[in-house]
């Protein structure tokens, strides 16, 4: 029998451990792969979690405003039927002459109360009252022009005639202020 030579010996061993070191690597590269899709799965949880939570925070916000929207507004259906009450105990108030004030003093009093209270409860729940004067300037935001009409001695857009009073809730329009405008004066 022939005695191996130590080249072949040799690589024999080289052999064994390129295919050892090869196997350790194909180990490593699979965990590294593994980790890599760990990481990337990692990232896609950590995104959606990002996302999620933004997502809390803003119905958190929504609801909050909703709330608050609701504490101030959520009455303006009311308030905006009651304007005619005020309307009408107002038209009543004016209407009475000083005579109908001294027969009836009692009853005159009493809708005078009971109009204040009802300004006093307005005020409460942050209605205000818009009352524009013959000779502001008209105002879209506030005011709703019932009739243009051409007066001398006024320029385009005063009011010359108020009809009914506008009412804020908050910073929202109950209702304009119903108003006469002056068009340019006829010559």
């Amino acid at each position: 029998m022939a005695e191996p030579k130590n080249e072949d010996f040799l690589d024999d061993i080289a052999t064994a451990e390129a295919e050892e070191l090869a196997e350790e690597f194909a180990e490593i590269s699979e965990e590294a792969l593994e980790i890599d899709a760990l990481r990337a799965e990692r990232d896609d949880f950590k995104d959606k979690f990002m996302r999620a939570l933004a997502d809390a925070e803003n119905a958190r916000k929504r609801g909050d405003k909703a709330r608050r929207d609701a504490e101030q507004y959520g009455g303006s259906k009311l308030a905006r039927d009651m304007l005619p009450v005020y309307d009408n105990m107002k038209r009543a108030l004016e209407a009475a002459t000083d005579e109908q004030k001294e027969v009836a003093a009692g009853l005159i009093e009493g809708v005078e109360l009971t109009m204040r209270a009802l300004t006093n409860v307005f005020q409460k729940h942050g209605i205000e009252v818009i009352t524009p004067e013959v000779g502001d300037r008209f105002d879209p935001n506030l005011h709703e022009a019932m009739f243009e009409a051409p007066v001398p001695g006024t320029k385009a857009g005063d009011i010359i005639q108020v009809s009914a009073e506008g009412f804020m809730l908050h910073d929202r329009l109950l209702r304009p202020a119903q108003v006469g405008v002056s068009s340019t004066p006829a010559s």
